[in-house]
């Protein structure tokens, strides 16, 4: 059967296949369009399969707000190779599923993932990717921070994004605040909002560091609680986003910031996502 040229760039925009898997499709499903879709999006499952034990460690981490600022997304879409991740198309398809998340305020990834994009449920989607593309592809991570306003930051090169949620919406410069504090974490990497959201084993694990470390340094057994106590304080310091050093102005904490704007402005919740 004579396929022409007019009919494989059809197909070729329609699926985002190459120029010679699209002929074939079409060769094979005799011109029928709707047939060599289909025929691709099986090629796809199959493609899918066979990578399915493939290390999919490269991709880009994007994250929005909604249009009334009260809820963020961050999300990890996942490929085999830096080549992949830095391709134009690759980075419009993550961009696309972040916008449905954020347009239906998505609560998990399982709810995200059987929303309908372009016809397609997301996660069938992936699946289709993964065989235009040839590569592993797969949505990594999702988290969402819903709060008064939230604020959203991208790091070039799409391999940081954070999201960060206040407490108040109207108190002065909140958004930009925001924007500020999405930034630190992206640096800083805190572990949690403030002292008492640090988790219980993360706690102990630095005062069994920190007694080890003395120890190291010959210090007394009876003292070595204490000392690894006074490292804690220096520890929380360093890793609750509160008590951080202002990166801006580092002559400042983060809480001692937020209060000049207004005194009970605080952060909610944040979320932090990287590659590597």
């Amino acid at each position: 059967m004579n396929i022409t040229a007019a009919q494989v760039n059809d197909l070729r925009k329609l699926t985002g296949a190459g120029m010679m898997d699209c002929k074939k499709a079409l060769v094979e499903s005799e011109g029928d369009m709707e047939k060599a879709v289909d025929y691709l999006r099986k090629k796809g499952q199959k493609v899918a399969a066979k990578r399915a034990d493939r290390e999919a460690t490269e991709g880009v981490i994007i994250a929005k707000t909604s249009a009334d600022a009260q809820y963020a997304a961050v999300i990890m879409v996942n490929c085999e190779t830096d080549f992949v991740a830095k391709n134009e198309d690759f980075v419009k398809y993550a961009h696309s599923i972040l916008d449905l998340a954020v347009a239906n305020k998505v609560q998990t990834v399982d709810e995200l993932k059987q929303l309908e994009l372009n016809g397609r449920k997301v996660e069938e989607t992936i699946t289709d990717q993964t065989g235009v593309i040839g590569e592993k592809i797969d949505l990594g991570a999702f988290f969402k921070v819903e709060s008064a306003i939230t604020a959203a930051y991208i790091h070039p090169g799409n391999r940081i994004s954070t999201i960060v949620g206040l407490n108040k919406a109207d108190a002065p410069n909140a958004a930009q605040i925001g924007r500020e504090l999405a930034m630190q974490v992206a640096a800083m990497d805190p572990v949690a909002v403030d002292e008492a959201d640090v988790p219980q084993d993360v706690i102990q694990r630095e005062i069994e560091i920190g007694m080890e470390q003395a120890r190291n340094e010959g210090k007394a057994e009876d003292m070595l609680e204490k000392i690894a106590r006074g490292k804690l304080n220096k520890f929380y310091r360093e890793s609750t986003l509160l008590n951080q050093d202002f990166i801006r102005e580092n002559k400042k904490t983060v809480k001692q910031y937020l209060a000049e704007s207004d005194k009970n402005l605080t952060v909610v919740a944040f979320k932090r996502v990287a590659l590597g």
